[in-house]
């Protein structure tokens, strides 16, 4: 007689599995492909490099979707029924990297420290367990509520646009321009008295954006916004469930019914397409970027380890300290493949751990099926382009919500935080949160200090996270106990 298998390893019918594993991809979807939107216009990409970006972030989630819930060899793989997507943890150093170097050259910068961090992270994953006395609550809340605040500002322009100001891309006013290209020829003309203009002079305008703030914009942002709240407010499941994604659904409708949304990407995309390594060209190795990218996986790594342990306890699978660290290296295995494979890094989407819960289905086969979906989307351009067409203002009302959420889950970890009896807690947080706000406030401190520094300091979520931990090992220590680390973990979601 054959032993009823665990709930974890219970292979269902067919049917069942595709349902539940579209299931988890229409719950993750919105989530996933915000980063590379983000990452790729950041870059200033074209709209088919833009697309290509999001074809290689779904093929990707699929494929280190199977190693996390299949497992592969005993190095890889939890075997629970996880869904792996881009972490948000890492927008805010690319999107630095992006504007210090636009285009393929900052491509190659950024999956190279992607590529150095994932090796990295797999090295370390045995290590990162032992760490989460420097990661008690006060730090863990710190950083991802600072982590949702730098967030916010890129849904923010999502809506209004881009201003002049520091904000703005640079542009050169027409009429200067011309003023200058005239008084150089007048200049340079046979028997000229005009001085030539000084070498390298360079003119930057500061023109108004005449679209800043647009009315109609404004309007879909709010109706966006307006949708997911009415659908969580009084959809039920399921439905409540992607809400994020059914309100840019409304918002894409309207954009295209007033005209603001076309199709003409769609139907110039291919309906196949492999996605191929090293599509911007070999990946540049910079010291500095891969440990800015490798902090950033150990926060990230970190927040892991409280996810796989509220999924042992949600399915009834001891999680012991192998499981966990195949667990963690494989989250450093994603995060090499997205280098390799022009895309970002990797980690367990909160939001699928959630649903495991509210539907009770604990088969990882689910996941399994879910991964497979995300591989065939991923070679699909067409759903790719879609995704790219849609405005920014679509994107913007969805991004207060899921960028919100990021920071509000950071509040929530603080709120379980001893501010009356450790007043230092209080220092801690305030001190983190105002140091991680400068790149954000005054993005031009860095301008006298070393230029090999800049990717390092360029973002506050890194700065915050150094803060945190160094103030909290001054005024706590490193306490032994990491009880507190893992349920502040737990409550991480939506990021």
């Amino acid at each position: 007689m054959n032993a009823t298998p665990h709930p974890v390893d219970e292979r269902l019918p067919t049917g069942q599995l595709a349902a539940l594993g579209l299931q988890h991809v229409l719950v993750m979807y919105a989530g996933a492909i915000a980063v590379p939107l983000i990452v790729g216009r950041a870059l200033k990409l074209s709209p088919q490099e833009v697309a290509y970006l999001i074809s290689a972030d779904l093929f990707c989630c699929g494929l280190v979707t199977l190693i996390q819930s299949l497992g592969v060899t005993q190095w890889f793989g939890i075997r629970l029924p996880v869904m792996m997507g881009v972490t948000f943890a890492s927008v805010a150093p690319m999107v630095a990297m992006a504007n210090a170097n636009p285009g393929a050259a900052g491509a190659q910068l950024i999956f190279g420290a992607i590529i150095g961090a994932g090796v990295i992270s797999i090295l370390i994953a045995p290590l990162v367990s032992r760490m989460l006395r420097f990661f008690p609550p006060v730090v863990t809340g710190t950083i991802i509520a600072v982590i949702g605040i730098s967030l916010m500002r890129i849904g923010i322009n999502w809506i209004f646009g881009n201003p002049f100001g520091p904000t703005a891309p640079s542009i050169v006013a027409p009429e200067h321009k011309q003023w200058l290209d005239a008084a150089t020829a007048a200049a340079s003309a046979p028997g000229a008295t005009l001085p030539l203009p000084p070498k390298d002079l360079a003119l930057l305008g500061k023109m108004p954006n005449p679209k800043y703030a647009d009315l109609g914009g404004i309007g879909i942002a709010s109706l966006v916004l307006v949708s997911i709240l009415l659908i969580a407010r009084y959809a039920k499941g399921f439905v409540a469930n992607i809400s994020v994604l059914l309100g840019i659904v409304i918002g894409g409708v309207v954009a295209t019914a007033t005209g603001l949304m076309t199709f003409d990407k769609v139907a110039k995309a291919d309906w196949f397409g492999l996605v191929m390594p090293f599509n911007f060209g070999m990946p540049v190795f910079d010291p500095v970027l891969i440990l800015t990218m490798t902090l950033v996986m150990i926060v990230v790594m970190i927040e892991s380890t409280g996810m796989f342990l509220a999924l042992g306890e949600m399915t009834d699978r001891t999680v012991d300290r192998a499981a966990l660290t195949r667990g963690l290296r494989t989250d450093g295995l994603g995060t090499l493949i997205g280098g390799i494979f022009n895309t970002f890094p990797y980690t367990s989407f909160s939001q699928n751990v959630g649903l495991v819960a509210v539907t009770g289905v604990k088969s990882r086969f689910v996941c399994v099926a879910g991964g497979l979906i995300l591989i065939a989307l991923g070679l699909l351009p067409k759903m790719a382009a879609l995704v790219e067409s849609l405005p920014t203002v679509v994107l913007g009302g969805a991004g207060l919500v899921m960028f919100g959420m990021v920071a509000a889950t950071g509040i929530r970890i603080l709120g379980g935080v001893d501010f009356k009896a450790n007043r230092f807690n209080g220092l801690i947080v305030a001190i983190s949160i105002g140091i991680g706000m400068i790149p954000l406030i005054a993005p031009n401190f860095k301008q006298w200090m070393p230029h090999n520094l800049h990717p390092l300091i360029e973002s506050g979520i890194l700065l915050s996270s150094i803060c945190a931990v160094l103030l909290n090992l001054f005024f706590n220590g490193a306490s032994h106990d990491d009880s507190a680390a893992i349920a502040a973990a737990k409550n991480a979601e939506a990021h």
